[in-house]
């Protein structure tokens, strides 16, 4: 029996029918960039979240650079954030000329430890970017409450939370800013890459409105250098009909998680633990063994999909060698690195998946 990391077919066939038919309205419409679905997503998405402005991008990527660039975020500048995600979160720092600066991350939550945070803030330290990994908030009244002390600016990294709260506040409403990806895989994704930035500060949507069109208010008329990064059109047709599904996928996530919870209780592995002022939305299900590697061998010899989340912390990639890390300086990202792995998850999980799964992580350690 095979059961996949995660199956995109299942969820196009759950919404096939609502999908073609706004995909063949958009075709016979001819409108494809920044038109009415457009408008009409990004309505949508600042009053699922609770805030005042949204703006579609091309990418979670994007949204990250666009705020950066938006807050004057460049050379000589320093922002602190997290070693233990996807390289883009880093990479947006980097390509707006800034350095980024990593903090450790918690040994339960995965996400960046506040209480660390304070001692890498010096005179050149101009945001911090949490990441709410893997769908778990990061812990934000603290961060908040330190960036509010030094004039800080948060931008939330939201890319694999959405529908997430903390506190009984959706992601993306702590923060100046919030950066969404609608990558395929993500909980609410499209049929290719798609992002969004969200805030309540009106100069600053503007700011990147005007930005992701080539620094443009208005058609052929440049304030500034910017981008080309519109979320298209077809894309936002897609993500209107799946946004109306998002809180019932979410919570198929969570009951999926708590079945494998139960089912793996007494076995040699660490479950995904979820803090008591969080609402997890299981973007992964993460498990950390120190037999991870035979353990993923295994696995896929029996058919069962499973991803390393991450291979390698990003203060130890390549690309960052010249900001002279060593192995051991963040060892709670570095440990997580070596242990951590995915298996299935996704809301249409069946409980005989969820079962064939577990069996096979059974007799692994048996």
């Amino acid at each position: 029996m095979n059961v996949p990391l995660i199956d995109l077919k299942k969820q196009y066939e759950a919404v096939k029918d609502e999908v073609d038919e706004v995909l063949k309205n958009v075709l016979d419409s001819s409108k494809y960039i920044l038109g009415p679905n457009v408008e009409k997503f990004e309505e949508s998405i600042a009053e699922y979240i609770g805030v005042s402005h949204a703006i579609g991008v091309a990418s979670g990527t994007d949204a990250l650079v666009l705020v950066l660039e938006a807050l004057e975020v460049g050379a000589g500048d320093e922002v602190i954030t997290s070693p233990y995600t996807f390289f883009a979160t880093a990479e947006a720092i980097s390509r707006v000329g800034a350095k980024p600066v990593f903090v450790d991350v918690d040994q339960e939550t995965y996400n960046i430890q506040p209480e660390l945070i304070e001692e890498k803030i010096n005179s050149s330290t101009k945001a911090i970017i949490p990441v709410h990994i893997f769908g778990q908030p990061a812990d934000m009244e603290p961060i908040m409450e330190l960036a509010q002390s030094y004039n800080l600016a948060v931008v939330e990294d939201a890319c694999q939370a959405i529908g997430a709260k903390y506190m009984d506040r959706q992601v993306g409403s702590f923060g100046d800013a919030a950066c969404f990806s609608f990558f395929p895989t993500k909980n609410l994704g499209t049929y290719g890459d798609g992002g969004m930035v969200v805030t309540n500060h009106h100069r600053l949507a503007d700011r990147i409105r005007m930005l992701r069109t080539h620094g443009s208010k208005r058609k052929y008329f440049n304030s500034t250098i910017g981008y080309n990064s519109r979320l298209d059109e077809i894309h936002a047709a897609v993500l209107n009909v799946k946004l109306k599904y998002l809180n019932q996928w979410n919570e198929r996530r969570r009951q999926a998680a708590s079945r494998y919870n139960r089912l793996l209780n007494d076995y040699d592995v660490v479950r995904p633990y979820v803090s008591p002022v969080v609402e997890h939305v299981y973007h992964l299900y993460i498990l950390q063994t120190d037999e991870r590697d035979r353990l993923i061998k295994h696995l896929r010899n029996s058919g069962i999909g499973t991803g390393i989340y991450y291979p390698v912390p990003l203060h130890l990639q390549e690309a960052y060698g010249d900001l002279n890390y060593n192995e051991g300086d963040l060892p709670t990202a570095e440990s997580l690195c070596r242990k951590a792995l995915a298996i299935p998850m996704y809301p249409e999980l069946a409980l005989e998946d969820q079962l064939c799964v577990v069996n096979r992580i059974k007799e692994f350690f048996n």
